[in-house]
């Protein structure tokens, strides 16, 4: 899976390590702590290459000893992960309602994160989203400790179609704004992606779609967005702007003329909270301030609330319908802040059937993080190549 990284060449030099010293490293990034004989018997590696591996990586502090392991005969062994010299990376989640931040190493154990949240809505990539990213990065930069190591990589999920800088349309999908405010650190790759196209990294390897090859996360909120898995493999399409579904045609009707983004402003949250607001009765009290008060009238079994998400409900079964109807992923994850209430389920795969084909839909189980935890995956994937691969023999 390769992400869309600007180029750059890592401050750190690389260093030069064995092919066995590099399958090692990759086993303990990928599985966590283990011990010698653990990783050894998983890579079918003798004794003495496994030793000679594990001194190399212990050379550059790519290792670290963390405590014993039982083992199955009453000897214990020691506990590898990865090392402080193996460096962290930063991932950013920069969203229409909020900035997430994560640092963490190369195994993912978390070192700091940071949440805020914008004092307004934006459906697009603007200067205040990019300030908000660069006085986050400086937060987290201040509180870096020795024991973190280098940064290896910056990953930027965006609220907009990505395209490669060298593409000559950055303009267009108005990423390019990212650097309004934000200064990236020179000599540091630079990994940007779709913000909904990272959510599905994370449903693959850390949630719901577990071991799917093919799939669709489809984002209901005050935007739309699906990310799109198809063979193990993000699609991106030939302009980045696979999965752009709230630029599907709509409306369509008699002595109608559909109109671009439409559908992403009739499904958004603003407009059902004006549809709520405009139908709502008085007599049942006043009417929710926003979407999560909505659903959570709802979920408490107000007919007034009930009735509006039901509703909405049905117009969601109907944009997975048209989604299934185009690439039958078989498996469709609702995200996003709306998306993953499981008051969506049954009806939207029942409407979905209904108008295309069968599909299995599932809520999100990593909620907001799943777009800050793909882009972190992003991150560290560009890192570890830079880091092993090109510093190979």
């Amino acid at each position: 899976m390769k992400s869309t990284p600007s180029p750059a060449s890592p401050t750190m030099p690389l260093v030069s390590l064995t092919a066995s010293a590099r399958a090692v490293f990759r086993t303990l990034v990928a599985s966590g702590p283990a011990t010698r004989p653990q990783i050894g018997a998983l890579l079918d590696l003798s004794r003495p290459t496994m030793s000679a591996a594990m001194g190399e990586l212990e050379r550059h502090g790519f290792v670290e000893n963390v405590g014993e392991s039982q083992g199955s005969l009453g000897r214990k062994a020691a506990l590898y992960r990865a090392g402080g010299g193996a460096g962290h990376v930063v991932a950013v989640d920069a969203g229409s309602t909020h900035v997430r931040l994560r640092v963490s190493t190369l195994d993912r154990r978390l070192l700091h994160s940071r949440t805020y949240r914008l004092p307004s809505n934006h459906k697009v990539m603007d200067e205040e989203i990019s300030l908000a990213v660069a006085e986050e990065f400086e937060a987290a930069t201040a509180e870096r400790e020795p024991s973190w190591g280098p940064l290896r990589a910056i990953g930027i999920a965006l609220p907009s179609r990505v395209v490669r800088p060298d593409s000559g349309d950055t303009a267009a999908t108005r990423q390019d704004r990212l650097f309004t405010r934000f200064e990236p650190p020179g000599g540091l790759p630079l990994i940007l992606e779709n913000n909904v196209n990272c959510a599905a990294v994370a449903e693959r390897f850390y949630g719901v779609a577990q071991g799917e090859e093919d799939f669709a996360y489809i984002q209901i909120g005050l935007k739309l967005g699906m990310g799109l898995m198809l063979g193990g493999r993000l699609v991106r399409g030939r302009n980045g702007a696979a999965g752009e579904i709230g630029h599907i045609a709509f409306p369509l009707a008699a002595g109608m003329v559909p109109v671009p983004g439409e559908i992403e402003a009739y499904l958004g949250t603003e407009a059902l909270m004006e549809r709520v607001r405009g139908a709502w009765d008085a007599s049942e009290g006043p009417p929710p301030s926003d979407a999560s008060e909505l659903f959570r009238l709802a979920e408490s079994g107000h007919g007034g609330a009930l009735a509006a998400v039901c509703r909405h409900a049905d117009d969601i079964g109907g944009l997975v319908a048209t989604c299934v109807a185009v690439v039958d992923p078989g498996l469709v994850v609702l995200g996003g802040g709306v998306g993953t209430s499981p008051l969506l389920l049954p009806t939207v795969p029942e409407v979905a059937a209904r108008l295309s084909y069968p599909v299995t839909v599932r809520s999100s189980s990593l909620g907001p993080d799943a777009t800050v935890l793909g882009i972190e995956r992003l991150a560290i994937e560009e890192a570890l190549v830079l880091l092993l691969a090109d510093g190979a023999r």
